[in-house]
């Protein structure tokens, strides 16, 4: 019986280049909770890292109000999670980063979103609904992937601190060491 050929599994964003993009756009504060898909490739490496404060989370809202508050502060953070604690924290991010217009930036794990489908199209529930949600929130979003989509994350996060409003950065793909 012949083998039939797959295509190779595309990698994912390098832990190494995220880190990079958040201490470009001036990030230097980490609110994370563990999540499957950055854990091991982001959230690892940043906690060794010596130029970023990595403040650990019982709970995702927690970090959408401390993530305010630096930025009130003028300090820039970003809240890494999956997006399961976003759902979880709708109400505090529609309050804090939209209601109050605060620029609240998020790094989102999609958890079980397959990495051949765009989200939209996903068997998961939990990932369909994730961009219908930000759309409802009129939340700035990028989809990070792949490695080349990481050169948007800078900008992204320039543009909600300029435009004080939130943005979700939803990782696709278990992010690589």
């Amino acid at each position: 019986m012949a083998k039939t050929a797959t295509a190779p599994a595309l990698p994912g964003p390098r832990g190494a280049d995220i880190i990079a993009a958040i201490k470009a756009a001036g990030v230097f504060h980490v609110c994370a909770l563990p999540d499957i898909t950055t854990s091991a490739g982001l959230l690892w490496p940043l906690s060794q890292d010596p130029d970023l404060r990595l403040i650990r989370l019982s709970k995702e809202d927690e970090g959408v109000s401390i993530c305010a508050a630096l930025g009130y502060c003028e300090k820039r953070a970003v809240l890494l999670m999956q997006q399961t604690g976003l759902m979880d924290s709708l109400n505090n991010i529609r309050a804090v980063g939209c209601d109050y217009s605060q620029p609240v930036c998020m790094l989102v794990g999609l958890l079980g979103k397959e990495p051949d489908r765009a989200p939209a199209g996903s068997a998961s529930l939990g990932v369909r609904a994730i961009e219908p949600i930000l759309d409802a929130l009129e939340m700035d979003r990028i989809l990070i992937e792949g490695p080349d989509d990481v050169a948007a994350l800078a900008p992204a996060i320039e543009r909600a601190y300029a435009t004080s409003r939130p943005l979700a950065a939803l990782i696709g793909r278990r992010v690589q060491p």
